[in-house]
């Protein structure tokens, strides 16, 4: 049994009938709040004096420093007149644990990151407030390597890790206990934030909200609540930016230094990247999706217009979350069924590229055309370092430290807005992306760099006729 002095009471809350068409509202019962170790606790009662009575004994109790039982909400004195409580099924961590595990075999590893990552924020939070807390990293790191991973994936437990999982083992609220709103807002609270207590950016509350929504959802089914308790809590979502900011957006000539700049950046890194950057930009590939390009994919004629048949992509992932055990591994492409495949014609320009990266290089054993000397992917990291000195080469100061072109797939953002804005039809433009038509509406219709004083200047002699 877990115990607390920590005890806090709230006022007795009337709870009124439902309302009827020229009927007054009734007080049908009232429930008595309270708070024990941070976990909120009610119980309602029919007759006022009943509840009043009940909120004076807890009150008493407090008073006289008995010690409250976190489990049932009650002191110790009034207790032994309780009967033992049935199970209240599992915790929070229990039924989280179930939850990634019933999900691993089908997920992408960055998919199971971004669950794992989302519990790491709320399960040391559902917690009561059992003595002798570990550090929040310290929980963290038990639940990042060990506790929401399949057995087989889990690391040995160090003899302060194994008494860090037991306490949260003992501490970890019922699920149940997220039907009361105070809960569920105590959840929400802690997405909201990052693991240094700073406000998180947007896209990751809404990402983090997604896996409790869902998760709260799988225990809808599993007939744990009525309905989803995140319904009954009145919380605004932060906004999030889900438009690409024109001021990253390049144009063809700026696009066209960058790529032949890549060539000076490193003995070979550069080189060896620059066919990878160009089909981001004139075939409007996603990083991942021209880590797997392979020489089976492209059709490369002398002359004209070439085509690229995209079958899969190579997202890279911390080595705890693949299939493989690799940091890179080949799946399905974004947003389309196992074996579908995406054809987008390139321009000669990228068609010659091509042609002279296969020359020089030649291909992986497995026929990828985008690898390091030793045959092995490319980092993220290493992407980033090449484009950031490319960029340093190419651009002025202001330019370097604004957010134009900042990350290597701007190329693709800026290849979309070139497709749109020349008048290729929405639908073309997303079959060619792997995108919908809403999304390419809503995201990528953008201004080129430089567009804005074209437009000016139409708009300006209108004006002067």
């Amino acid at each position: 049994m877990t115990t607390s002095y920590d005890v806090k009471f709230w006022e007795i809350r009337p709870n009124l009938s439902t309302p009827k068409p020229g009927k007054p509202r009734k007080t049908i019962s009232h429930t008595v709040r309270w708070t024990v170790g941070g976990v909120p606790k009610s119980k309602t009662l029919r007759n006022k004096e009943q509840a009043q009575n009940l909120l004076s004994d807890l009150r008493q109790a407090a008073k006289a420093g008995e010690a409250f039982d976190i489990a049932s909400g009650l002191p110790m004195s009034m207790l032994a007149a309780v009967p033992a409580p049935e199970p209240s099924g599992p915790s929070f961590l229990e039924f989280a644990q179930s939850y990634v595990i019933s999900r691993w075999q089908g997920a992408a590893a960055r998919t199971r990151e971004t669950e794992v990552y989302a519990l790491l924020s709320l399960i040391p939070v559902l917690v009561a407030d059992v003595p002798d807390r570990p550090d929040d990293e310290e929980l963290r790191e038990v639940l990042r390597s060990h506790a929401l991973l399949p057995e087989n994936r889990r690391q040995e437990l160090t003899r302060t890790q194994v008494m860090a999982l037991r306490w949260l083992e003992k501490a970890s609220l019922p699920l149940a206990d997220l039907a009361e709103t105070t809960v569920a807002r105590r959840a929400l609270d802690a997405i909201s934030v990052t693991f240094e207590g700073k406000e998180a950016a947007a896209n990751t509350v809404r990402r983090k909200r997604g896996v409790l929504h869902h998760l709260l959802e799988r225990a809808v089914e599993q007939k744990k609540f009525t309905k989803n308790p995140l319904d009954e809590v009145k919380w605004t979502r932060p906004k999030a930016v889900d438009v690409v900011d024109p001021r990253t957006v390049v144009n063809p000539a700026q696009a066209k230094r960058l790529l032949a700049a890549v060539l000076k950046v490193g003995r070979t890194r550069g080189p060896r990247l620059r066919a990878m950057f160009a089909c981001m930009y004139y075939a409007a590939l996603r990083p991942e999706e021209a880590a797997d390009l392979r020489l089976k994919n492209c059709t490369l004629p002398d002359t004209g217009w070439g085509l690229i048949i995209l079958e899969k992509a190579r997202p890279q992932a911390n080595k705890r979350w693949t299939n493989s055990g690799e940091t890179h591994e080949s799946r399905s492409l974004k947003h389309r069924a196992k074996k579908e495949t995406r054809e987008i014609p390139i321009p000669p320009v990228l068609v010659a590229i091509l042609r002279e990266h296969i020359a020089e290089y030649g291909t992986a054993d497995d026929g990828r055309l985008f690898r390091t000397s030793k045959g092995r992917p490319y980092s993220g990291s290493a992407h980033s370092y090449v484009w950031q000195e490319t960029r340093a080469l190419v651009f002025t100061a202001a330019q370097v430290n604004s957010p134009l072109a900042a990350r290597p797939y701007d190329l693709r953002h800026a290849a979309l807005s070139l497709w749109l804005n020349a008048g290729v039809p929405a639908t073309e433009v997303a079959m060619r992306a792997g995108n919908s038509v809403e999304v390419l509406h809503r995201v990528y219709a953008k201004c080129l760099d430089g567009q804005r004083e074209r437009i000016n200047g139409k708009i300006n002699n209108a004006l002067n006729e």
